[in-house]
Parts: structure tokens; C-alpha cells; sequence
């Protein structure tokens, strides 16, 4: 498998040529992807891949030694704070310590790049934060702590915050990580509902599948395939990138690839020399 890099001038978001080093070691290696308007695409690859790293160059965490990240044609690092956050969303799978906000509260602080942070909401920013609320499901715990709230909840806010704030592309660090399969599925489908471009880091290939249009997949670093859920989630990928053996069917309901694992295969050494190996 080989990068094939296709920048497109109409995405939304391009991103060039990243190399990313931390302590002598190169994390990031010559990534270009662009990611279109509208669409939902994934990002995959075994532990240590590269995917979180990937993210916080796409999100202002890291600067990347070399290349470029734009989005909607501007490069992100000559943006203030405020003009980026108008363009950017990010949820994160450790959410944040709001201590004694409630909901409605962590939920307000979307609109800090569009009003600043002392201030005060009107009454059509109070009905934009209630609607954000009420379509996450959460009208019922609008006053109630946000550090009361369990998992799926927190992250069912955090959207809500995001809707709040407006932002074209919404951003998200492997979100349901930490979530029971109810709750993983509900956050994502969440997501995709909202008609605004994502990218997603997953760890379950079946559900990066159901809600993906577009996958990337990386390994040590590298971008090693792009494309459709169909064109990537193949046995050759999933062989020599995480290092499985599955076999791969037509999902009944999304009619998109669906991984079925074998378990208790050991490759012999001559398989694991190839990259066929399996465990």
C-alpha cells in the first residue's frame, strides 16, 4: 500500500506535506490529505500510529515542523484564536473539568469566539442553547452539574457546545473510547446528523465503517491508504496494518464492509515476515 495524496481545491480542509518529530523520533511523516465539505472522514491505525498526533496538528495543539494545514484556504496558524474557533470544533475522549458549570453553562461557552468571553447572552443566544440541548437529548438536565453527568452524556453536551459555536468542521479525538456500545453508536450517529464536516479518530473499524465516507489509515506514522470504507477496509489492509485476520462482508443494514475477527490464529514466522501475520 502507497500514499496517494489527492488535494483537492474545493475541500475544506487540506493539510500538506505534515512531518511532525517529538524526542528525535518522526511521528508524522509526510501526511497530504484534503477532507470535503460536508463529509464525515475517519482516521485509523493500530496504537502509536500517529492518529491523536494527526488531530492536534489539525486542531492548533502542535505545529508540524513541516507543511501546511488549511482550512477553507487559510492556513490555520495565521488565524487569531477567535476567527479559528468560528471555523473549528473540537471534542475530545478525556472530557474537561468544568467543576460547578452547569450543562447549560459548558454548552454557553460556544458562543465565546462569536461574542467574547465576559460577554452576556441574549435571549437568541438563550434559545440557541437550549435548542443545541434539546438536540442532543438533554433538555431534561439543562441546570444539572456537567461533572454529574455520565460519559455519553458529557460528550452529548460537548456536541451541543459545538453546535453552539458554529463551527464548519468539527473535530473529534477518539470520542467514544470510553463508552459503552449504546452510547458509541448514539455520539457518532449525533455527529453525523449535524450537517457539518467531521473528522473522526476510531478505534472500532465496523463503526467507522457504518458512519465514515472517507477513511485514512495510518501506520508508524505514515498515511498509508485513503479512500471509501469499501476501498480501504480490506484483508490486505487490515493484515498488514493491524496485524488481524478477518474476513469481510456486505453490512445488511448500511451495505458498507463489516469485519468478522478470527480468533486464536498465530502465524507461522514466514507469514509474520510478509506482514500476513495475525493474532
Amino acid at each position: 500500500m502507497s500514499q496517494a495524496p489527492k488535494i483537492s481545491k474545493s475541500a475544506l480542509l487540506t493539510a500538506e506535506h505534515l512531518s511532525w518529530c517529538t524526542d528525535g523520533n518522526l511521528i508524522l511523516d509526510d501526511i497530504s490529505f484534503a477532507v470535503e465539505q460536508g463529509s464525515f472522514t475517519g482516521i485509523l491505525g493500530p496504537n502509536g500510529a500517529g492518529k491523536s498526533s494527526l488531530l492536534r496538528c489539525l486542531y492548533r495543539f502542535i505545529k508540524p515542523e513541516q507543511g501546511r494545514v488549511s482550512v477553507n484556504s487559510h492556513d490555520i496558524w495565521q488565524l487569531n484564536a477567535n476567527d479559528y474557533a468560528k471555523n473549528v470544533a473540537v471534542v475530545l475522549q478525556e472530557t474537561p473539568s468544568h467543576f460547578n458549570l452547569t450543562v447549560h453553562d459548558v454548552v454557553a461557552l460556544g458562543l465565546i469566539p462569536h461574542k467574547g468571553i465576559f460577554a452576556r447572552a441574549n435571549k437568541a443566544d438563550d434559545e440557541k442553547i437550549i435548542q443545541a440541548i434539546a438536540q442532543v437529548g438533554l433538555a431534561h438536565k439543562d441546570q444539572q452539574n456537567f461533572e454529574h453527568l455520565s460519559g455519553g452524556e458529557k460528550q452529548r453536551a460537548l456536541i451541543a457546545r459545538a453546535i453552539v459555536q458554529s463551527p464548519r468542521l468539527l473535530i473529534m479525538d477518539e470520542p467514544t473510547s470510553h463508552l459503552d456500545v449504546r452510547y458509541q453508536i448514539q455520539i457518532m450517529e449525533l455527529a453525523k446528523s449535524l450537517d457539518i464536516t467531521v473528522i473522526a479518530s476510531f478505534h472500532d473499524l465496523n463503526l467507522a465503517s457504518a458512519m465514515c465516507d472517507n477513511l485514512l489509515v495510518l501506520n508508524q506514522g505514515k498515511l498509508v491508504c485513503q479512500g471509501t470504507p469499501a476501498q480501504v477496509l480490506t484483508k490486505e489492509t487490515l493484515s498488514e496494518v493491524f496485524g488481524v485476520c478477518a474476513d469481510i462482508s456486505e453490512h445488511h443494514q448500511h451495505k458498507v464492509p463489516h469485519i468478522s475477527y478470527y480468533y486464536g490464529y498465530i502465524p507461522d514466522e514466514h507469514e509474520h515476515e510478509k506482514g500476513e501475520g495475525h493474532v
